[in-house]
């Protein structure tokens, strides 16, 4: 029997994805260290985030499997039009797999982490819809 194959855009991890993830766990930026504080302090049942996580073959800042929740906490380099490209195509593969994008700036955590933290407590309370299969004979 062969090595089975991997489905495409599956959420497998990829070694260089786990080896970024590990590596950025260790030496996390400021923004991202007070955020993880934050979000540890939070209690909302049934949620559970990890932080620098390998995702297919990206690595996502934070994310709260049970709620398909992401956080990402950019800086300054994500408004540089090639990378705002690059967010803008893992955004759209994250989200094909059922994942929601909540993206906050450095400035908004360091500044003012209490409004961050209830946008996020916002979006983990929002309902997240199912996407609903089109009836036979209907859609593509």
């Amino acid at each position: 029997m062969g090595v089975p194959e991997r489905t495409p855009g599956a959420l497998h991890k990829s070694d260089r994805a786990s080896g970024l993830s590990k590596r950025s766990r260790r030496v996390p930026t400021r923004a991202e260290a007070k955020l993880w504080k934050g979000l540890r302090r939070l209690e909302i049942q049934d949620t559970h985030f990890r932080r620098q996580a390998p995702i297919g073959t990206y690595v996502v800042d934070f994310i709260c499997h049970s709620a398909r929740l992401i956080i990402e906490v950019d800086g300054g380099v994500h408004a540089l039009d090639q990378v705002a490209l690059r967010d803008f195509e893992r955004e759209t593969w994250l989200k094909g797999r059922g994942y929601r994008v909540l993206r906050v700036s450095n400035d908004e955590v360091m500044s003012d982490i209490t409004s961050v933290l209830e946008r996020i407590v916002a979006a983990l309370s929002a309902d997240t819809p199912t996407p609903t299969p089109p009836r036979k004979g209907e859609g593509l």
